[in-house]
């Protein structure tokens, strides 16, 4: 926005006399966490009534809404040693569509935050959506009226999978996969019947239905009428017609190492059928895992059947099918990548984990329902951690999620499955504390990775004596090494007391001085702690010559005042 269109905003942002859901005013405000939450609150509560934006407004007051300017700057601010832009955008799910505006006045600076409602999910700030409710904000779980209503808003209530199909009949349905239906949907039944007189009863019965009974009974017609979701699960593929626009297909390929595509397999309806011959395209190889208290390895296969299947299956579950892109499933020799297009409702992954509880709002609950009653998915809500108790039980790294649009301007969810030990003493070690909660283990698998963690976390993994170093460069602590053999890998990334490097300094300008810095440094670099960076060395470096010469009055610079044409020497006794 130009200077006056923003003064024009403002003025109207101003004259507003009654309470607003959409518009709040602050002075200073600078609070990271405290600024996320409004973006949640005020972007749901503008979807919630309608209004094509929300705004967080800096140096007006409150009380009479007079411009007393602020010095809060969003484009200077960090959060660590990220900025305050970036870090919002990475911890609002759905990413939250949000800009800052800087806006001089005569009275002082204005920041205006413009903040627009999301389009397919509720945002969530740090795994917590929020609302307005008058002039406060609260957790939108608090109301589930609302909560209900913003999901109606984002279209969430029209559920694509249960729409009827009229033109479709029941001769366009796969007659093996109508005969598999009929197997699952028995054992689905048979398996919440503990009785076994009723179970036999129970058999006698379902072998008696008819095919329009059957799928009724499964949820996957309605009244005998053909919904997309049998097309989907039980349709013949020259039926996908019916479905168009969207590209019902599973797609499998194998790619090496540098990414080259070696192969790759198109797979249409019925996905009751055909996700399985999917599935059998994976190569699952084995891998060797060396067992505590032996010395003889035990192969194990990549990747557990259950967790393959369950994978592919939630992406089926959960793919947007009005944006009209595949499923994909690709396999590398040491990793599976499965993504779907569409947003991912719940609010974060670790709010999965930690909830044993499903969402109560789904895109494809139809779908979802009768993938239920086939027994192609968990009951919902538990999938997703099952996946992850398998592999840290396996000792293998937890499943990566990635919840973006990842520059294809849709939604996308892509989950990743590591089939190889990264660290196979330290993995053992971790998955094995059963002291620790899922979400930490979490954590400390993303540590395992390389993966940068957000401060708290990071934080709570110190204080449980888990990690060590300087944040954001976190590494496995001591204590933890000592029990997994990982003794001298901590080392390199702790490094050793500054009188080694004092005395390792000393001696080399005892022995070959005068040296330039650029000797010095070649010492040094190599020899200083991993979980450095390179610019952290060097003033390493530099903090180790100023102590020898200004503190310990040891050595001096005989050559340039500073910088690379210094040379050091021992100092002369006086």
């Amino acid at each position: 926005m130009d200077s006056a269109t923003l003064n024009q905003q403002l003025e109207t942002l101003i004259a507003i006399t009654n309470e607003t859901m959409t518009v709040e005013f602050k002075s200073n405000l600078k609070e990271a966490k405290e600024i996320g939450a409004y973006i949640s609150s005020l972007a749901n509560s503008a979807c919630l009534v309608g209004h094509e934006h929300a705004w967080l407004v800096w140096g007006v007051d409150d009380a009479n809404h007079t411009i007393q300017g602020t010095h809060f700057d969003p484009f200077k601010q960090k959060v660590g040693n990220q900025a305050l832009i970036m870090w919002l955008q990475q911890k609002t799910t759905p990413r939250a569509d949000f800009e800052f505006h800087r806006l001089e006045r005569a009275e002082g600076t204005v920041i205006l935050l413009e903040i627009r409602p999301p389009r397919s999910a509720p945002i969530a700030f740090d795994g917590i959506r929020y609302i307005r409710i008058d002039s406060h904000k609260t957790r939108l779980s608090e109301h589930p009226d609302k909560e209900s209503r913003i999901w109606e808003h984002l279209g969430i209530k029209n559920d694509w999978t249960g729409e009827i199909v009229p033109d479709a009949t029941l001769e366009d349905l796969d007659p093996a996969a109508v005969a598999q239906a009929r197997v699952r949907f028995s054992d689905f039944l048979l398996k919440h019947e503990p009785d076994a007189e009723r179970q036999a009863a129970l058999k006698s019965e379902i072998a008696a239905w008819d095919t329009v009974t059957l799928l009724n009974k499964a949820r996957i017609t309605k009244a005998g009428k053909i919904t997309r979701s049998a097309l989907l699960l039980l349709g013949k593929d020259e039926s996908a017609h019916f479905l168009s626009p969207a590209d019902v297909k599973l797609s499998w390929i194998l790619r090496e190492a540098d990414g080259v595509t070696r192969s790759s397999q198109p797979f249409g309806p019925p996905f009751l059928l055909t996700s399985d011959q999917l599935f059998q395209r994976i190569r699952n190889l084995s891998i060797d895992e060396m067992p505590d208290g032996t010395l003889f390895p035990v192969s194990i296969q990549q990747y557990d059947n259950w967790v393959i299947r369950e994978a592919l299956h939630n992406c089926i579950a959960h793919q947007d099918y009005t944006i009209g892109g595949k499923i994909n499933v690709v396999e590398y020799p040491d990793r599976l990548v499965f993504s779907n297009l569409g947003q991912f409702i719940p609010p974060s992954i670790e709010w999965m984990l930690e909830n044993q509880s499903p969402p109560e709002h789904y895109r494809n609950q139809w779908l979802i329902d009768g993938m239920i009653r086939l027994r192609m998915i968990e009951q919902v809500g538990s999938g997703i951690r099952r996946m992850f108790v398998t592999q840290r039980q396996r000792l293998l790294p937890l499943p990566d999620y990635t919840l973006d649009s990842a520059g294809t301007g849709y939604p996308k969810v892509e989950v990743l499955i590591s089939g190889r030990v990264l660290d196979e003493n330290y993995t053992k070690m971790l998955m094995r504390r059963d002291d620790l909660s899922l979400r930490d283990v979490l954590s400390l698998d993303k540590v395992q990775k390389g993966v940068s963690l957000p401060k708290e976390e990071a934080t709570r993994l110190k204080k449980l004596g888990l990690v060590e170093g300087r944040y954001p460069r976190i590494f496995v602590s001591g204590q933890i090494a000592a029990t997994t053999g990982g003794q001298a890998a901590h080392i390199l990334k702790k490094g050793f007391d500054n009188d080694y490097y004092r005395d390792l300094l000393e001696k080399l300008i005892r022995e070959h001085g005068p040296v330039t810095p650029q000797t010095i440094s070649d010492l040094f670099m190599d020899k200083l702690p991993d979980s450095m960076s390179h610019d952290q060395k060097r003033d390493k470096i530099r903090n180790l010559t100023y102590d020898l010469s200004h503190r310990r009055n040891l050595i001096e610079n005989i050559g340039k005042p500073r910088g690379p044409g210094a040379l050091w020497q021992l100092k002369s006794p006086s």
